[in-house]
């Protein structure tokens, strides 16, 4: 699990920002963002608009620009800012998105993702507007073993269903969320990506015949955990028992995704009661009642742990 601290991604700034150059562009892109290369054509004055709110680690940011060429290198990955997904909105304009080999062409209403973890480009030919969606990989229910796949390929396409859901949700940010407080906020920054998690497994769920049938059996034996997590019967025992299989096979299938059965419930457990700690509705809940409520019986050792996870106590993410 990671913070935004460890990843060195900088918080966005709500105000909306006008910039004349490309120099200027890239700093203020890379300080918003993750560092990045960017390049123009020489083709009259550079100009570009952004505007930006960040809500509970999620930056939602519109950028209205010239053409230019984006660049996420091994030197700039080297630099910070892995861990993080990027889903983009193209609003006006083109552009091209290439990662892992793969290429797609984006239209004003189409939706896609990127990992800043690995190298892409984004190439835009002409004037444009774009909103972009930025947040933690480990915040989504989905491991990432599963939603890499989906990197540079048009989500609007894949399910028809889903996005355009998604799509009138977030065509409301960044403008929007400046004049909210930020519990409010960080709830809707919560919905956001419940959303993109909800079009991944739909995207996933339309051919489990082209994929891996342990990966299939996985994604079932994920969503069983989510739907079980406040459940105190939870265990390796019981989740093989639901699903016919031995709980060797079962640790199997968790070791290929480079995680333990323990492990998994036990960050699923606490990302419930990070967003439970943020909701303005249970706000006179006490702490260990939500730790209790998501399986965490010593509240000692609850603090510690998610402590250690998010870098900050429980008692200090709701003062914050």
């Amino acid at each position: 699990m990671t913070t935004a601290q460890e990843q060195n991604v900088s918080r966005a700034d709500s105000r909306p920002t006008q910039v004349d150059s490309i120099g200027a562009f890239r700093r203020i892109v890379s300080s918003s963002f993750v560092p990045l290369e960017i390049s123009g054509e020489e083709r009259g004055p550079f100009m570009a608009r952004l505007c930006s709110a960040d809500a509970d680690d999620v930056v939602f940011t519109e950028v209205a620009a010239r053409p230019h060429l984006v660049e996420r290198t091994r030197d700039t990955i080297a630099s910070g800012g892995s861990g993080y997904y990027k889903v983009s909105l193209l609003l006006s304009g083109s552009s091209i998105l290439v990662q892992d080999g793969k290429e797609l062409v984006m239209r004003p209403g189409d939706l896609s993702v990127y990992d800043t973890s690995r190298p892409y480009s984004l190439l835009f030919g002409e004037d444009f507007r774009n909103l972009i969606m930025m947040f933690p990989k480990d915040r989504l229910e989905i491991p990432s073993s599963f939603t890499d796949q989906l990197t540079a390929v048009s989500l609007s396409q894949e399910h028809r269903g889903v996005s355009p859901v998604l799509t009138a949700f977030l065509s409301q940010f960044p403008g929007q969320l400046t004049h909210l407080s930020q519990p409010v906020r960080a709830k809707l920054a919560h919905t956001s990506i419940d959303l993109m998690g909800t079009l991944f497994s739909s995207i996933l769920d339309a051919a489990p015949g082209q994929r891996d049938p342990h990966q299939v059996l996985l994604q079932k034996i994920y969503a069983y955990i989510e739907q079980h997590l406040s459940s105190g019967d939870l265990s390796p025992g019981s989740i093989a028992a639901a699903h016919y299989v031995s709980t060797r096979h079962l640790h199997s299938l968790f070791r290929q995704a480079d995680t333990t059965v323990s492990t998994w419930i036990r960050e699923r457990r606490l990302e419930r009661c990070r967003t439970d700690l943020l909701d303005p509705v249970l706000a006179e809940r006490t702490v260990s009642a939500i730790a209790a409520r998501w399986g965490f019986t010593d509240a000692a050792h609850f603090s510690r742990v998610f402590k250690s996870a998010y870098g900050l106590s429980p008692s200090d993410l709701r003062r914050g």
